[in-house]
């Protein structure tokens, strides 16, 4: 299994790296640990994501965070004014993980859409400094700009507005192989379907989730779920398996790691065939991913045990 090492779109993976410093592991292991690559959902029966029934971004940052050790303040919430006091504070004590924000209102990155985070590192007079994960190391944006982001109104999965983790203290010492280790049971779980997360009404997961997509696929997919899949879910989600593969074969666990492997090189493939409109060979490809994710399920049971 040769790793990837590249660009992608593992943002708060970065941004967590960012902030942890010295002390974190690879991007790759934080991607793991939030458990993102356990699972495929179609939100709302027609928009695919390659991560778990019922998980977003803010529930895997969470989980991350503390299977290394972690804890940390996270704010949120108030006026425009409340939240640009809150972080011009948090700024002058260290850097400070923001996000999500609306990546199609950060004027310094054209063409970006969807959810985003990103790290600040100062807040001077009237503008805000961050590193952006995106490639914008030092970007900057005028303070009112990067409150209109930062609302993240447009960020579905969000119900709050303004939020940010700063105050990063380590209260326990583990190692990414122990913290994969304990994210194990977690991974299952993800992957046998959570029934305790809110999710919008015709939302599937796992195989459903694939095999229905395949019959969308078969039935003329529509722009929206096309665009997601080809501009950013077939790449993410190739790479949270692949790096996900190589975090189980670490620990031993072989047969899961091999099956995950699978998984992204299938996922993988897909790629060329969404670009020439061949759908023929992507809905075939999703149909073998279908049964994948459960067997990875009973590997990692039996891995446990």
């Amino acid at each position: 299994m040769l790793p990837y090492s590249g660009s992608g779109p593992y943002c708060y993976a970065h941004s967590l790296a960012m902030v942890l410093g010295p002390a974190a592991p690879d991007v790759g292991v934080i991607e793991t640990l939030t458990g993102s690559p356990f699972g495929m959902q179609l939100i709302g029966g027609s928009e695919p994501f390659f991560d778990p029934y019922g998980w977003d971004p803010e529930l895997g940052l969470d989980a991350a965070i503390g299977l290394l050790g972690w804890e940390c303040e996270r704010g949120h919430g108030g006026t425009a004014e409340q939240a640009l006091d809150r972080l011009r504070a948090a700024c002058a004590r260290g850097p400070v993980l923001v996000g999500p924000v609306d990546m199609g209102l950060l004027a310094y990155t054209p063409g970006g859409a969807g959810d985003h985070y990103v790290v600040a590192i100062a807040v001077e007079d009237d503008v805000v400094v961050v590193h952006d994960p995106h490639g914008h190391p030092f970007a900057t944006l005028p303070a009112a700009a990067f409150l209109d982001a930062w609302r993240g109104e447009a960020v579905a999965y969000l119900d709050t507005s303004y939020v940010l983790r700063t105050g990063f203290v380590r209260v326990r010492r583990t190692s990414a192989l122990g913290a994969l280790r304990d994210s194990l049971p977690a991974a299952v779980r993800w992957l046998e379907g959570r029934d305790d997360l809110p999710v919008p009404p015709g939302t599937l997961g796992g195989a459903a989730a694939l095999l229905r997509l395949a019959e969308q696929v078969d039935g003329g997919l529509g722009g929206a779920a096309r665009g997601t899949l080809l501009h950013f879910g077939v790449r993410l989600g190739t790479r949270r398996l692949a790096d996900a593969a190589a975090c189980l074969g670490s620990l031993g666990l072989d047969g899961a790691a091999a099956v995950t492997w699978e998984q992204a090189r299938v996922l993988g493939s897909l790629q060329l065939p969404l670009t020439t409109g061949d759908d023929t060979t992507v809905s075939a490809g999703l149909r073998r991913l279908a049964p994948g994710y459960d067997r990875l399920r009973d590997l990692l049971r039996e891995g446990m045990r």
